[in-house]
């Protein structure tokens, strides 16, 4: 990925996104949870990709925003095409593309006509912003081949912190359409709890193949860890998260922030 710097002409959306750029992947740290948790993320959603799917296959990556997994993934070798409903972030997103296939497609996914041959969908930091994610998965799905696979990454509704609603418990999801597909913390809706995800993968026509519970308290700095983050090492950090990773699933299941998912289309799916 091309390192860029910021510009006095540039629009107010990049000059809003090169702030997290540079606290989260240019390595100008301001706040080491939300860099860590960036990092972290990345991780877990390049693993869960890169363990089932060649070089070479087709990825769309939606609400992909600055593109920095879009990147990655092009630099890695795999066919990517960007979508995001900023289509202004088009064009910041090539300021920093370096090398690899990628092309762009900003717009309404579910308008621009996709067709469902895709080898895999990545949405991360996604499902938590619609008002039915039921029906957000299921569209989704439709992009992708038969034993293709979706990537998922989103908040853990049963982190014990955790304040907003449950989908499975919501009578009318419709009264939060108006204010869906929000960016940042500030636009979520629900955030999904472990035992919904297989049920809404289910309705979606997929298979769950993969769970895993990631990111805890320390890595991201919340209740007040920020200040041990800026002194630990990174490898201590690491150590910690791997600890958390090995505990039972009840636990992770109150203490991690963070879900990730891969789901798989059933070859014989239509």
């Amino acid at each position: 990925m091309r390192r860029v710097y910021i510009q006095e002409t540039w629009p107010a959306s990049w000059k809003y996104s090169y702030r997290f750029d540079l606290n989260e992947v240019f390595g100008e740290v301001s706040h080491y949870g939300r860099a860590n948790a960036y990092q972290n993320r990345r991780k877990m959603t390049l693993a869960l990709l890169t363990a089932v799917l060649p070089r070479g296959g087709r990825i769309l990556d939606v609400g992909a925003a600055q593109g920095n997994f879009s990147l990655a993934l092009a630099e890695l070798g795999y066919n990517v095409i960007w979508n995001d409903l900023r289509a202004d972030l088009a064009e910041y997103v090539q300021l920093k593309h370096e090398f690899g296939n990628i092309t762009f497609a900003p717009g309404n996914a579910f308008e621009l006509g996709f067709p469902s041959d895709f080898d895999a969908v990545l949405i991360t930091e996604i499902i938590e912003h619609a008002a039915h994610p039921d029906e957000f998965l299921t569209k989704i799905a439709s992009f992708v081949r038969p034993g293709g696979y979706v990537v998922m990454t989103t908040p853990n509704g049963a982190y014990f912190r955790n304040r907003l609603p449950k989908f499975s418990e919501c009578p009318d999801p419709s009264v939060y359409e108006e204010g869906q597909f929000k960016p940042n913390a500030s636009g979520h809706i629900f955030l999904l709890h472990p035992e919904e995800v297989e049920q809404l993968g289910a309705c979606a026509g997929l298979q769950l193949d993969k769970f895993l519970l990631f990111t805890n308290p320390l890595t991201c700095g919340w209740m007040k860890m920020e200040i041990l983050l800026r002194a630990l090492p990174r490898r201590t950090i690491e150590y910690f998260e791997e600890i958390a990773q090995s505990l039972p699933h009840w636990l992770q299941v109150k203490i991690m922030t963070h879900i990730g998912v891969r789901f798989v289309k059933p070859q014989n799916a239509r």
